[in-house]
């Protein structure tokens, strides 16, 4: 039996394919305008026996594919206990949202907060940022690593943020100590977050920014703990949403 999970996200598109408990296989897409036809494209030629959507996007799902669906909260659960069995706390910073979860000793959810009405702290913010400093996404969290600390953004506001870098750049400051400050802002945004909801370790990082290194770093400095990140950091909503598909099927 091959159980499938979609995850539907607002800056990518993941699907898992699992067969008895494995994966079999995964695959990725960048999200435009037509969210219809890239999940279209992901799902052409793959064979499964049930799909089950997660996401931002899994209602268009349950509506053009009459694909029953998850939330991001019960997908990432499942994602982040299949891959740390010790897991606790699971921390995702998407593209344009932040999550947070507190998992009890079965791995059920017990508090979460998530914040989805802001950009600030971001990857869509870390976009912004780096293009304002000329970094190529791929390399802003290296730049961070190179740069000093001394350097904190007044706003989170995506806007106003921007307007700060360049200000800062007008008055000589280095583009790494800047890169640096942008980083250490939106660790202080997510540190106040999980002391919120949850510090209890292990932590897993998951999501699209769990892949620069600026904020890997910052993050455990500031937490005094090692983060547990996955391989593939953005798969698991659809690992999640996957293995919630096989155990349906099992009922």
């Amino acid at each position: 039996m091959r159980a499938a999970g979609i995850d539907i996200g607002s800056r990518t598109i993941e699907l898992v394919v699992l067969e008895d408990g494995g994966i079999v296989s995964s695959s990725r897409i960048d999200t435009t305008h037509n969210l219809e036809d890239e999940c279209r494209v992901l799902l052409e030629g793959i064979d499964f026996d049930r799909l089950i959507a997660t996401g931002y996007g899994r209602n268009l799902a349950e509506i053009r594919f009459d694909v029953p669906s998850v939330t991001e909260i019960k997908a990432y659960a499942q994602g982040a206990r299949a891959i740390f069995p010790e897991c606790r706390t699971v921390l995702d910073i998407g593209g344009q949202d932040t999550k947070a979860l507190a998992l009890g000793e079965q791995g059920r959810v017990v508090k979460f907060e998530m914040n989805d009405r802001c950009a600030a702290g971001t990857g869509k913010f870390l976009e912004i940022m780096a293009h304002a400093l000329n970094y190529d996404l791929d390399r802003f969290g290296d730049a961070a690593l190179a740069g000093s600390d001394g350097i904190r953004l007044s706003s989170m506001c995506t806007v106003f943020a921007e307007s700060e870098v360049v200000g800062l750049l007008t008055r000589g400051k280095k583009r790494e100590d800047i890169a640096r400050g942008v980083h250490g802002s939106i660790v202080s945004r997510t540190v106040g977050l999980l002391k919120r909801v949850s510090l209890e370790p292990p932590i897993v990082f998951a999501g699209g920014v769990a892949r620069n290194p600026g904020v890997r770093f910052l993050l455990e400095r500031e937490l005094s703990m090692p983060l547990n990140v996955p391989k593939d950091p953005q798969s698991i909503g659809a690992l999640g949403a996957a293995l919630i598909a096989a155990k349906a099927n099992l009922k």
